[in-house]
């Protein structure tokens, strides 16, 4: 991936109905969940039930592909904790993309969105494992605050 072709992509928020386009970036980081199994799958789950929560997905486009190189899907909360915050549920670019820049770009406009829309803080969590999304992240400003526990429920 050349600094020309980041430089080309373009990044807008993914509607409702074309959700399908952010499919195989977001197959790259959860493809272990079961509404991964198809893009029609993943597109019913996150327009069914995620969107209706507040869900939104962003993505980074490169001329002459369909599909999104990279993409972020969010929401927007209001905690005790941070007040309004935009929060990153997702964040991931395609393993041919990487270094491209496309990541930088998606950052830039969760930022520039979280500021448009009165947020104090911009929040994601990341897996322990995952070192090179932590240099990427504390290169873009961001801290490690707090460590987020879990309980898997049910069968």
């Amino acid at each position: 991936m050349t600094e020309k072709k980041a430089l080309e992509a373009v990044v807008r928020e993914i509607a409702a109905g074309e959700t399908s386009l952010a499919y195989q970036a977001m197959f790259a980081l959860r493809e272990s969940r079961q509404a991964m199994a198809t893009s029609e799958k993943f597109s019913a789950w996150v327009d069914g039930k995620a969107r209706p929560e507040g869900y939104r997905l962003a993505a980074s486009f490169v001329p002459g592909r369909e599909d999104a190189v990279a993409v972020a899907g969010f929401r927007f909360l209001h905690t005790l904790a941070w007040g309004k915050l935009l929060y990153v549920d997702d964040l991931v670019t395609l393993p041919d993309f990487r270094s491209g820049g496309h990541g930088d770009l998606l950052m830039e406009w969760l930022v520039a969105e979280a500021t448009r829309l009165g947020c104090e803080q911009l929040h994601l969590d990341s897996g322990h494992h995952r070192h090179g999304a932590h240099k990427f992240y504390l290169n873009h400003g961001m801290r490690i605050d707090c460590h987020h526990f879990s309980r898997v429920l049910g069968s």
